[in-house]
């Protein structure tokens, strides 16, 4: 079955037009609809030395030919200048999102597929931002999402997402680390098939705690949520010190890595896939997929950018759409 994937570029002066466009180049099963500006995808094509052909989507989701794209239109409101942001599109590029996100909700598309947005420039505009993961909670009406990366070696999902590292420990609270846990068993459940899946839990401190001789957050907030987690039927195991955690004795047979924080998990995926992994949004009532990398703008433009990451986005995208229509 052909599906309606709507794919927000993300910021319109960094890599991510590029890759949508040499993505298409050789066409696509599915119906991409880009959510930007026709005039600046044109551009950018142009200056790739790629052959584009923009379509409106249609009545039923339709495949894509060589060089084809469709298009919902979004006119930006300044001239996009390939590794050069401005203030002036932040707004824009928020808008693409909404819009996107508001198709994916009404059923008009299958799964959301967001590119690289640039957050120091957002910021720098006045607008309060400091992720995808936690503006579409926002759009949603999400009360608890989670940040899951996946390669074909690891999926990583995150306890906290982007906030500074002092304030990790008070955020891992024994009813926020349930509602995380729970998000990413459904999640598994839900878009990748697996009936019961087996979780590593992160230690946050060094050893994990060291039997609380270098911290008391295994014992005080982990232990005792996966004792309870347990009883229900879960498949939990640890905490675990997160330094022997990631080595192929411990992932053997894991279906995802729970770590407490970004830079804990995050380095080992990206270390693992980089290029090749997705980033995935558990907790939304739609599907949404993104890039593991930033904007590249010293890259947009030039034709040197690797798809790779976006093809992968896609392909989970379409996979956890499927997923769902077999329930």
């Amino acid at each position: 079955m052909t599906l309606r994937i709507a794919v927000t570029p993300g910021e319109p002066a960094g890599i991510g037009p590029d890759l949508l466009i040499g993505l298409v180049r050789t066409g696509h099963p599915h119906e991409l609809v880009a959510y930007g500006d026709p005039d600046m995808l044109t551009a950018r094509a142009r200056d790739l030395g790629l052959a584009l052909h923009l379509r409106a989507p249609e009545s039923r989701p339709r495949a894509l030919g060589p060089g084809e794209l469709a298009v919902a239109p979004l006119p930006a409101p300044a001239v996009a200048t390939p590794g050069t942001p401005r203030r002036e599109t932040a707004a824009w590029v928020l808008e693409t999102i909404q819009r996107a996100t508001r198709d994916c909700l009404s059923g008009a598309c299958a799964a959301l597929v967001t590119g690289p947005v640039h957050k120091g420039i957002i910021n720098e505009a006045g607008l309060p931002f400091t992720g995808h993961t936690e503006l579409l909670a926002e759009l949603t009406g999400s009360a608890q999402v989670v940040m899951m990366l996946a390669t074909t070696e690891l999926r990583v999902a995150l306890a906290t997402t982007h906030i500074p590292l002092a304030q990790v420990p008070a955020a891992i609270t024994q009813p926020s680390l349930s509602a995380v846990i729970r998000v990413l068993h459904a999640g598994l459940r839900e878009w990748f098939g697996v009936t019961r899946p087996r979780i590593l839990i992160c230690g946050l401190n060094p050893h994990a705690g060291e039997g609380g001789h270098l911290g008391r957050e295994e014992i005080e907030v982990i232990t005792p949520v996966l004792q309870e987690l347990r009883a229900e039927g879960m498949a939990l195991v640890g905490p675990l010190p997160a330094d022997t955690l990631f080595t192929l004795q411990h992932l053997a047979g894991a279906d995802a890595v729970l770590a407490m924080y970004h830079d804990q998990g995050l380095p080992v995926l990206k270390h693992l896939g980089f290029g090749r992994a997705a980033n995935i949004t558990l907790g939304l009532p739609i599907i949404r997929t993104s890039v593991d990398h930033g904007t590249a703008l010293e890259l947009a433009g030039s034709g040197k950018g690797d798809g790779g990451s976006l093809a992968t986005a896609i392909q989970y995208a379409v996979q956890m759409a499927q997923n769902q229509s077999r329930d």
